[in-house]
């Protein structure tokens, strides 16, 4: 089977799989970084057919559980990816470039990727985690980890992640058209901080 076809074969098994995961990783997260996905190639080009099954399977893997145990979710979802490419007969020339889109996603394993479905890939997930969808999935991320949602003396919390990794995303993108995407979710992210954080000093 080719085509859309076999992206919906992928969409049906990716979707059981996930099921359960919190909002910050869950189906819903996998299909708007799908649609981000297709949104970024017709300005970047890249394969259709590898970027689709890229974006659905590149968080198959993730878990709460997963992420409390530590180790890379993005090498843990290649290699689900895998069985599943393998198990619906996705063309055989192709699974190493889906893997390869997989494993270099992670914001957080600083990879700079090569390909441009890679690339595409990265730059899409990266723009799920800044606006109004980021700083939802942020605190909904934080809530099942159980993070305080802001500082406490020498700890993590959601809001060390915004210093972290969210207002540094605009600046990370490969793609000119996630930069200029990027552009008005990230003056919300600062807002949203920038507000956030006055109301936690009592001054708003």
């Amino acid at each position: 089977m080719e085509g859309t076809g076999l992206l919906e074969r992928i969409r049906s098994e990716v979707r059981r799989r996930v099921a359960g995961n919190p909002p910050s990783h869950d189906w819903l997260h996998v299909e708007r970084v799908y649609s981000l996905c297709m949104r970024l190639c017709e300005g970047e080009g890249g394969d259709r057919e590898v970027l689709g099954a890229a974006a659905l399977l590149h968080d198959v893997a993730r878990s709460t559980a997963g992420e409390r145990l530590g180790g890379d979710h993005a090498e843990r979802s290649a290699e689900a990816a895998e069985e599943v490419l393998r198990a619906l007969g996705f063309p055989a020339h192709k699974i190493g470039s889906v893997l390869y889109a997989i494993r270099s996603h992670r914001f957080s394993a600083g990879v700079k990727p090569e390909s441009a479905e890679a690339v595409i890939l990265q730059d899409a997930d990266r723009l799920e985690s800044i606006g109004a969808i980021g700083v939802a999935r942020a605190f909904s991320y934080g809530g099942a980890m159980g993070l305080p949602m802001y500082e406490a003396p020498g700890g993590y919390s959601t809001i060390t992640h915004f210093h972290q990794k969210l207002l540094r995303v605009k600046d990370s993108l490969n793609t000119e058209s996630a930069r200029r995407i990027a552009e008005q979710r990230h003056e919300f992210t600062r807002l949203f901080l920038e507000r956030f954080l006055r109301e936690v000093s009592g001054e708003a």
